[in-house]
């Protein structure tokens, strides 16, 4: 089809603004040289842009040219999005476009999915008057645990042509898990809902020597810690899988004093809204159990993160199809299970069906079984990708809107 044509056409403009991106991440909600990147790169196209007022967002609208002449009632429109942060992550690729920003790094291949966009939106601006509607381009900060979605949904990115978005589409990149160029979907659960867990245990200090004269939180927590991997084998359904993984447990600062407090953080991960809501409830439970039987105090903080990604049937096997003609039936594979990783693109899905598609940036030949992952300090990303990401953005919304568009 055309678009793949045109999409190549831009693949060495897409890989420059990719590695000029890729050499500045920027993390969280404000993403200045970001922002001014993406409205460079848009610079001259036929689009109705706003910026957010709480973050560096970038809001782009291309009004359609509606063949047929003016329709009756509101104008369709589709919303595309692309998330712009960094990870605090200190790069170790050795590519030549490596990060210049300490500690920072384009770890899950935001860059990628930045440039794509800005690739669909230039062509798109060309087939404008093929369009039988509206395009709302969602260029968002802050996707890697700062909520950028949902301040972008409070400021109105889902009704930015003057109605709300009928259809969206997502995608993200990966660095392992299938071959190069493979696009992957899934209706349904696709990504699992995320939260935080805060535990801060509160004993007495004491002589190392002498842990009967003191309350020690250490042991305590060391407990909560195993006591929690047992509760999820224990209490949950394994076909119905909760994941938690204590990422912090940090207590003392020399080995023969007993500390008077000791910290656990943990990530938390369930794939349906019972276990999740399940497991608000058993975890603090199950602390402060433990916390009364040895005579401590507990602090314990449950932070709802995102919601399940739950991808649209219909607007999935829309995808599916218009992979299928632009790559070829090879190019797609449809998983089975969902994965454990989560995205604040489930704000969006939430509110309007849509769908979230995978893209596999694998070095061409590559092994994606041992590749590192994303957020790896080594992860890396072909920008072999970049062209045909931008041609599926495109020619979802051209199809999209062709089926919402109203009859002559």
């Amino acid at each position: 089809m055309p678009t793949t044509a045109d999409a190549t056409d831009l693949q060495e403009e897409l890989i420059r603004l990719r590695h000029d991106l890729h050499r500045q991440p920027e993390i969280g909600l404000q993403l200045p040289r970001t922002q001014e990147k993406v409205l460079q790169a848009l610079d001259g196209l036929p689009l109705e842009i706003t910026l957010g007022k709480d973050t560096t967002s970038v809001t782009a609208v291309l009004r359609g040219g509606h063949p047929g002449g003016e329709s009756v009632g509101p104008r369709p429109a589709v919303l595309l999005r692309a998330d712009m942060d960094g990870l605090p992550v200190q790069e170790k690729t050795g590519v030549d476009f490596t990060s210049q920003a300490d500690g920072a790094m384009h770890a899950c291949g935001h860059d990628l999915h930045t440039s794509m966009l800005v690739g669909a939106a230039t062509l798109l601006a060309d087939k404008k008057h093929l369009l039988g509607g509206d395009v709302v381009l969602m260029f968002q900060p802050g996707e890697e645990g700062f909520d950028g979605a949902s301040y972008m949904i409070r400021e109105g990115v889902l009704d930015a042509t003057g109605t709300r978005v009928q259809a969206a589409y997502g995608m993200h990149v990966f660095s392992a898990l299938e071959p190069h160029g493979t696009f992957c979907t899934k209706p349904g659960v696709m990504l699992s809902a995320s939260d935080g867990l805060e535990v801060t245990v509160l004993g007495a200090g004491g002589h190392g020597s002498a842990p009967h004269s003191a309350k020690d939180p250490v042991t305590v927590a060391a407990e909560m810690v195993t006591a929690l991997q047992v509760m999820v084998t224990r209490q949950f359904n394994m076909f119905d899988p909760v994941v938690l993984s204590v990422g912090v447990l940090h207590a003392g600062t020399k080995r023969n004093v007993i500390p008077e407090s000791a910290r656990i953080e943990a990530t938390i991960r369930t794939f349906s809204d019972a276990s999740r809501h399940k497991m608000m409830d058993a975890v603090p439970r199950l602390l402060k159990g433990i916390a009364a039987a040895h005579g401590v105090e507990v602090a314990v903080d449950y932070l709802q993160e995102y919601p399940l990604t739950i991808t649209s049937e219909d607007e999935t096997r829309t995808a599916e199809r218009v992979i299928t003609e632009l790559f070829g039936e090879r190019r797609l594979s449809r998983w089975a299970t969902p994965l454990s990783g989560s995205e604040d693109f489930s704000r969006v899905l939430a509110e309007v069906p849509g769908t979230f598609v995978g893209l596999s940036a694998v070095a061409p030949g590559g092994d994606p079984a041992t590749s590192p992952f994303n957020h790896s300090p080594y992860a890396t990303f072909d920008d072999g990708v970049l062209a045909d990401g931008a041609a599926l953005y495109a020619e979802l919304a051209m199809s999209r809107l062709g089926a919402l568009a109203p009859a002559s």
